[in-house]
């Protein structure tokens, strides 16, 4: 709303409302309101879940200090929802199609969660919302994003095309004489085309995986590309689902991964860096730095509150949108196939319970007796499990979280 009023100022020759123009006056504006109504907010939340004793469930696993954080207030999801909406509507521009896809993620998977967290706290059912609802709700946002990426004429990259002339290369200029042609244009196109880490030629599209159809493979490249992000987006948003389990950890890593994909977003979203940096360059993407810089000032402002000891937990309400935001976040910028490096906690959390649940049923099956790798799983139990302090466990992911963090960064120039 305020972006919109400035705007009209800006048009009235208003002293000073040119500022709201400038990417990074905004994006500093978002953090500060987003950790503002979260640490204003929060507390005034936490007392409400407590008075309606919206409390967590905790099961005995035998692990120390578990059994305290039964009655600790969840749901604490909405906390860094409101603080992500309300500094988004008042400063964002709500036309930009990725700050538009970027809200309906949030407020899709807020709402699986949210539906998730009412059936266990509500109708005291531990086993909370159908698995498979949970799913059909990761699919549904990934459909969306993927037929808006294909379909909507606002989602472009900017390519050079190179023209048969053997001259050396120069940009199109107004000032060029007519008899002049430069060596390649540059053209908004609509393509697949994402990020490969590490590779001097880092461009893969997609349809390239549909070769044998020839030139007709761009023309059916959404049979890859549409599940490629489903699958992405549901396994983000599990695996954030499967960290939340120690005070502090799922937030403190997803500011870490917000600050750095707010980075990446910024640099391929501004023509200079890209060009320097031999990205891809994606008009309109650096309005996507106003909603990282939102998410990263929430998810410091939870922390606040989240941090050992809990005074609140996440729930299904952040814990499913925050994994589905940085999916997704990541895919606009074409940068989800570093989501292995920059979010590899999450990947090694959600890789523990498939290992432990796919061995111990075979093991089962060819022994009759099931056997674990680990003492529990996800790993973060694990370590709990073998005498780690909680504040230890999270404190040290949190380091290999800046770790790889730092590496996702790198790899725009090791290649």
């Amino acid at each position: 709303m305020l972006y919109y009023l400035f705007d009209w100022l800006q048009d009235l020759d208003f002293p000073g409302a040119g500022v709201f123009y400038f990417i990074s006056f905004r994006a500093s504006m978002a953090v500060i309101l987003s950790l503002l109504i979260s640490l204003l907010f929060g507390k005034r939340i936490i007392n409400v879940l407590t008075r309606k004793q919206i409390g967590e469930t905790v099961r005995d696993l035998g692990i120390e200090g578990q059994i305290e954080k039964k009655g600790t207030p969840t749901m604490g999801g909405i906390i860094i929802l409101i603080s992500i909406i309300i500094p988004i509507l008042l400063i964002g521009d709500l036309t930009n199609i990725y700050i538009i896809l970027m809200l309906i993620t949030t407020i899709w998977l807020g709402a699986v969660g949210f539906a998730d967290d009412y059936i266990k706290v509500f109708k005291k059912d531990k086993k909370g919302l159908s698995g498979w609802f949970k799913v059909l709700g990761q699919v549904g946002i990934g459909l969306i994003v993927g037929v808006a990426m294909l379909f909507s004429e606002s989602v472009i990259v900017r390519e050079k095309v190179m023209l048969p002339t053997g001259e050396p290369m120069m940009e199109v200029r107004e000032d060029e004489l007519p008899g002049e042609v430069p060596a390649y244009v540059t053209v908004d196109v609509k393509n697949t085309k994402t990020t490969i880490p590490f590779f001097k030629d880092n461009e893969f599209d997609y349809a390239s995986l549909l070769w044998f159809l020839g030139d007709k493979a761009q023309n059916w490249s959404w049979l890859i590309f549409i599940p490629a992000i489903i699958l992405i987006v549901t396994a983000v948003s599990n695996g954030a689902n499967m960290t939340d389990g120690l005070d502090g950890l799922a937030t403190g890593l997803s500011a870490i991964i917000g600050i750095t994909l707010g980075i990446l977003a910024y640099l391929s979203g501004n023509i200079i860096y890209a060009e320097y940096l031999n990205i891809m360059y994606i008009p309109f993407t650096g309005e996507l730095v106003i909603f990282m810089a939102a998410f990263i000032g929430a998810t410091i402002g939870f922390l606040w509150y989240n941090s050992y000891p809990a005074q609140i937990f996440m729930g299904d309400t952040g814990s499913l949108s925050i994994g589905g935001i940085i999916a997704v976040f990541a895919i606009l910028i074409r940068k989800e196939l570093l989501i292995p490096i920059l979010c590899g906690i999450f990947f090694v959390e959600s890789l523990s319970v498939v290992i432990q649940v796919g061995y111990f049923k075979y093991t089962k099956r060819k022994y009759g007796e099931g056997k674990r790798v680990f003492l529990m799983a996800p790993l973060h139990h694990h370590y709990q499990l073998m005498g780690y302090p909680e504040p230890k466990i999270v404190t040290r992911f949190l380091i290999v979280g800046v770790l790889l963090a730092v590496i996702a960064v790198v790899t725009l120039k090791i290649r």
